[in-house]
């Protein structure tokens, strides 16, 4: 059957099927950027790593211009906008003094970052006090209060979707830790009151407020004065949260990126642990590949996206097709014939259901076990009560006896067994460093597997072992060559990375292409050391003996070229040549005869037998 058009052209990303597709949709978020720019803001500043001091209000600024790119290529489905309250003038729908809503019209909804936006964003310093201006936004005489005002706006922003399907989050960036702190004692109260109950109102929306402290070298932010109990923390929470915010820039901007691009649920999995007994879990997708955005085909006259209908033509006759078609699998000697709702109706194997078969030691799982990522499963209580004490229950007891549960889950994607192995947390003095949970392994069938062949499968022929010697030389070879602190966390994709600045570029009308850093490049420099050079030659000579230096480079090669040669010393070419029989060969023979002259390997059959006519002629 002919390739389906739409299956060409599509991205696994847009097929509605696809795990992936799932995980884009559920993760999709709406973000509100609160800045507070007040005087105070533009007065204080601190050193950048070239020694300048940078205002709080650039250090916001640049923090956002930097997520935003990092919203168009790792988070292009999600919606932002921009917000600045303690302004001198203001722009939002409900009219409240001392709120500028930067890149929303009034009357409209958020919508996705664009290269627009990313390029008036980066003059907005330039021209912030002239056109939008700065001021102090809470006056306790009449009674004005810019923080309140902006909650109110940003609530309104975020009116968009629902939270059961998005996340909905304010970033609050600001260096005040006290905004009431100045005012008599029943003026702050009142502020402080309102203030508490118009952020609670949007918490009960499911709108999550994140404070970003901008702190000066010189004076500590104190959460404790306001802002713990506008976001809600309690106990361990506020020791832990001015450390976990850090000290320097890059700390700060890396934060802010981090939390943006927060693993969220990408499903909901109902667990059937046995008849009566279910709980709910969430799934988070912990690692996915990444791949540039997708492609969007364009008319090449009117420069639209091309809209792609499908039609079938009949073989026999040339005339469309109107019926519903019919799919064919072939069995045996005859086609049997399916329709689209019998085909529908063979992938419903099961009910979506994760259901529990039992258990087996750890031992039994093996590393190369892994179909595809693993996803990450929490509990919640959310619509299954007691959920998170039956996981725990059976987490700990899982960890204590060293088992996994073996399970079969079904749902829209093929259905599979699956490995349920428990894992810890982890913590450090920073705070968590791994959250307790289950990795869902995704295991093989026995269809699935494949057998290796054996490389020395002939009886009474003895495989080549290594020596003592040789087994020493490779092991301070390895110790010389360890990687310290090693994680897949350092190493960005470099043809990515590449992509993504060429992007950049063109989209913002950049001179200069961003640099990037490859980070999989070996370390030349530590290479060179002359311990890890005295291993290296060491570990070569017990393999080679005192030729090493020539097995090197050349040898190598020069030893495979005779041993091909060899090989081709099996048929006499020349004779082959004359009676017009080389065309009998393989590719694979021929080119035995290239590789020991010296010969190109290029192109197919008919050049390499030309190649070895002209060769022989000589």
């Amino acid at each position: 059957m002919e390739p389906d058009p739409e299956d060409v052209f599509r991205d696994e990303d847009e097929d509605p099927e696809s795990q992936f597709f799932q995980e884009k949709e559920a993760s999709k978020e709406f973000v509100v950027y609160l800045i507070d720019a007040s005087p105070k803001m533009f007065s204080s500043t601190c050193p950048s790593e070239d020694e300048k001091q940078e205002s709080h209000f650039h250090i916001a600024v640049s923090c956002i211009a930097q997520s935003l790119k990092s919203h168009i290529i790792n988070r292009s489905n999600d919606e932002i906008a921009i917000c600045f309250f303690n302004t001198r003038e203001k722009k939002n729908l409900q009219e409240l003094n001392g709120v500028y809503v930067f890149n929303v019209p009034q009357r409209e909804c958020i919508d996705r970052p664009t290269a627009r936006l990313i390029k008036d964003f980066d003059l907005i310093e330039e021209s912030f006090i002239k056109d939008i201006g700065s001021q102090n936004g809470i006056v306790s005489d009449s009674r004005e209060n810019s923080l309140y005002s902006a909650l109110w706006v940003a609530q309104a922003l975020l009116r968009k979707g629902s939270s059961k399907t998005a996340d909905k989050r304010i970033f609050l960036f600001t260096n005040e830790d006290d905004p009431f702190g100045s005012m008599r004692i029943s003026v702050k109260e009142d502020m402080t009151r309102t203030t508490l109950q118009r952020a609670k109102d949007a918490q009960d929306l499911g709108i999550s407020i994140e404070l970003l402290p901008l702190i000066h070298p010189d004076k500590q932010f104190d959460i404790s004065l306001f802002y713990k109990e506008l976001i809600g923390l309690k106990g361990d929470e506020l020791t832990e949260f001015m450390p976990s915010v850090g000290q320097k820039l890059e700390d700060m901007k890396d934060q802010l990126k981090k939390r943006v691009l927060a693993k969220r649920i990408a499903k909901r999995i109902t667990f059937m642990i046995c008849d009566g007994l279910s709980i709910e879990l969430n799934g988070y997708a912990l690692l996915r590949p990444a791949s540039p955005g997708t492609i969007t085909w364009l008319d090449s006259t009117t420069n639209l996206p091309i809209k792609v209908e499908r039609s079938y033509v009949c073989a026999d006759t040339g005339a469309i097709m109107q019926e519903p078609i019919q799919r064919i699998q072939p069995y045996i000697n005859q086609n049997v014939m399916f329709t689209a709702a019998e085909l529908s109706e063979l992938k419903k194997v099961s009910t979506g259901h994760l259901r529990l078969l039992g258990f087996k030691p750890l031992s039994c799982l093996k590393d190369y076990h892994n179909m595809k990522p693993s996803t990450f499963l929490y509990p919640s209580d959310k619509e299954v009560i007691g959920s998170t004490r039956a996981f725990i229950a059976l987490h700990r007891s899982m960890i204590q006896l060293g088992r996994f549960a073996v399970a079969f889950y079904g749902g829209t994607t093929p259905p599979r067994l699956v490995a349920l192995v428990a894992q810890d947390e982890i913590e450090s003095d920073g705070g968590q460093v791994e959250p307790p949970g289950m990795n869902m392994i995704y295991l093989p069938y026995a269809n699935d597997i494949r057998d290796i062949e054996e490389l020395h499968s002939k009886p009474g022929v003895a495989a080549p072992r290594a020596s003592d010697d040789q087994l020493k030389k490779a092991s301070a070879l390895m110790r010389r060559l360890e990687l310290k602190d090693f994680s897949v966390c350092q190493f960005a994709n470099p043809a990515l990375q590449r992509h993504y600045a060429i992007l950049q570029a063109i989209a913002l009308d950049e001179d200069e292409l961003r640099e990037t850093r490859d980070e999989t490049l070996p370390d030349e420099e530590g290479m060179n050391r002359p311990g890890v050079v005295k291993a290296i030659e060491e570990f070569k000579e017990s393999i080679y003996g005192d030729d090493s230096e020539e097995e090197s480079d050349s040898g190598a090669k020069e030893k495979s070229r005779k041993r091909k040669a060899a090989d081709a010393g099996d048929y006499d070419f020349v004779e082959l040549a004359k009676t017009g029989k080389l065309k009998d060969l393989t590719v694979v023979e021929l080119k035995t005869y290239l590789t020991a002259n010296n010969l190109p390997l290029s192109g197919k059959k008919d050049a390499l037998i030309n190649r070895i006519l002209a060769h022989v002629r000589k």
